[in-house]
């Protein structure tokens, strides 16, 4: 949809595309687009999820209105988008965001309330996450003693590696890497409250940071099921996975087939788009208080 519309018409080149997101230097600014596009297992469908852009740019404005952090937003709008843009209303309108470039850190401050994921692997193994050391005994999906952070590099090629914070001051120097800390801590603290009041948990987050005048701010998408693990609180049971308001089905979808989880990856059914964007809509609705979805 949009890389080739506006590098064949207008003669725009993404800076970096990414799985799901595209991303465009506009000189003072960038244009990022969430597409449709859905990865699993660090491949990409060839199936879209239609409107599933739209609901993640649409989360995204509610968490960084809600949250009251320093952000590079700068419109969401077509009509306040520069010139160029604007015959290309239809395309962007929703799902697109223009915003200051930023110096980025170049860590993943990632943020876990709860022991899932590569950090339930991390712990089976040492009894830690990222240089944590935890109590003997937790179970899967338990909520841990407190919010850690356990920060990861931000690769531009290959995969991100989860490492200490001690390793993080390395990266970013000492008193930015604290800084980070905080201010991850207290976004996630204040995200998992007002979810909790909707009767969602959040797991646990992941969020950039970069400098803009010399004030470190949110950039990229903040608080969506693409960057954040969101679970129902009813039926919440530690001691296994939990059903979550994500690319869930796709994953169990992949799951099921003799796929060895390298690209290209399979087409999805009709069924498994439809239930994975009613799930992106259910998450959109409760979190944001509205009774519809723009999709």
């Amino acid at each position: 949809m949009t890389k080739a519309l506006l590098q064949s018409e207008i003669g725009l080149t993404p800076s970096h595309r990414g799985k799901v997101r595209d991303v465009y230097d506009l000189g003072e600014h960038l244009l990022l687009v969430a597409t449709d596009r859905i990865s699993a297992f660090d491949a990409v469908s060839p199936t879209a999820i239609p409107g599933k852009g739209i609901l993640l740019t649409q989360m995204s404005l509610f968490w960084f209105e809600h949250l009251g952090y320093p952000h590079h937003l700068v419109a969401t709008q077509v009509k306040d988008y520069p010139e160029i843009l604007k015959p290309y209303a239809d395309q962007l309108e929703g799902r697109s965001m223009l915003v200051r470039k930023a110096k980025r850190f170049d860590l993943e401050c990632i943020v876990r309330g709860y022991i899932v994921g590569s950090g339930w692997k991390d712990y089976k193994k040492t009894s830690a996450i990222c240089g944590h050391q935890l109590p003997a005994g937790l179970l899967e999906c338990q909520q841990l003693p407190a919010t850690i952070f356990t920060p990861s590099t931000k690769a531009d090629a290959g995969h991100d590696e989860n490492i200490s914070v001690e390793e993080a001051k390395k990266i970013v120097g000492p008193q930015i890497a604290e800084y980070l800390e905080e201010a991850s801590i207290a976004i996630y603290e204040k995200a998992r409250t007002h979810a909790a009041s909707v009767g969602i948990i959040l797991a646990d987050t992941k969020l950039e940071f970069g400098l803009i005048d010399g004030k470190v701010s949110l950039i990229d998408e903040v608080l969506t099921p693409d960057s954040s693990r969101f679970w129902p609180a009813d039926g919440y049971t530690p001691g296994k996975g939990q059903p979550s308001f994500d690319k869930q089905y796709v994953r169990d979808y992949y799951e099921s087939l003799a796929w060895d989880k390298n690209p290209p990856a399979p087409e999805l059914p009709t069924e498994i788009v439809e239930k994975t964007l009613e799930k992106y809509r259910e998450a959109y609705c409760r979190l944001t208080g509205r009774k519809d979805a723009p999709v």
